[in-house]
């Protein structure tokens, strides 16, 4: 298997350095290389592409930028010399982001993580994007905080706080929540369902985590967490089948 992918920077030192690199990997095949993000948008219209090399600051529009636009999407792996982007990357859900000077070794296993995905994608029928690769949800998932990236681990979760525009995340072991900006839905996308389960339009809870029940409050992490009364029968049932 092959994944066709294109090469799009605007320094021709850095796609010559791209192409090397793409033609190092047995399993890549290059379809093309682009000095901005135009050159690329038509190529994309005119040949397959499965995976895109794609540098962020460029002259006429960003690559993230160039990127959001895009109603379908192939896979993208960002290779820049800014780290400032890394949050903004995390968001359209980009295989990896890799910052210049890249090794081989570095950009073999970012080629190997997308073509990961790519096969993952292509058994279950999924369309191509790392989002696809979610039949079975991931162990970790990333955050923003503050302008950094927090990786929040799924099994240390105790219960998710939602409160308007932001979330709670509370952890095992944890004094304070982890606080970013998301709607719970958002989070309850990235949560396993058997595990975890909403109880009330502001909470969702860890099955395995809760430690009583008593009328409509559940103690979960030493702290106290309503239940709503429609949610309680869907409590009383998921915790009968829960392992």
């Amino acid at each position: 298997m092959k994944l066709r992918c294109i090469a799009v920077d605007d320094e021709s030192l850095a796609r010559k350095l791209l192409e090397e690199n793409i033609r190092q990997i047995p399993f890549l095949e290059l379809a093309g290389t682009c000095k901005n993000a135009f050159e690329a948008m038509e190529l994309l219209q005119k040949d397959q592409v499965d995976l895109m090399f794609l540098d962020i600051q460029m002259p006429g529009m960003l690559g993230t930028k160039f990127l959001a636009s895009l109603r379908e999407k192939p896979l993208a792996i960002l290779v820049t010399a800014y780290s400032n982007y890394a949050v903004e990357s995390y968001d359209l859900d980009v295989v990896d982001y890799l910052m210049k000077p890249v090794s081989l070794e570095r950009f073999t296993k970012a080629a190997y993580k997308a073509l990961d995905i790519f096969q993952k994608n292509k058994a279950t029928g999924a369309a191509p994007s790392i989002a696809g690769t979610a039949a079975a949800f991931p162990d970790s998932f990333f955050v923003n905080v503050e302008y950094s990236l927090v990786k929040i681990v799924v099994d240390d979760i105790t219960h998710v706080e939602g409160m308007k525009d932001y979330v709670k995340i509370y952890l095992a072991n944890a004094t304070k929540p982890v606080l970013t900006k998301s709607t719970l839905k958002g989070i309850e996308e990235k949560l396993p369902p058997e595990s975890f389960l909403r109880i009330h339009k502001s909470y969702i809870v860890n099955l395995e985590k809760i430690e009583s029940i008593r009328n409509h409050q559940l103690t979960i992490g030493g702290r106290e967490v309503p239940v709503s009364e429609g949610n309680m029968e869907d409590l009383l049932k998921a915790l009968k089948h829960s392992k």
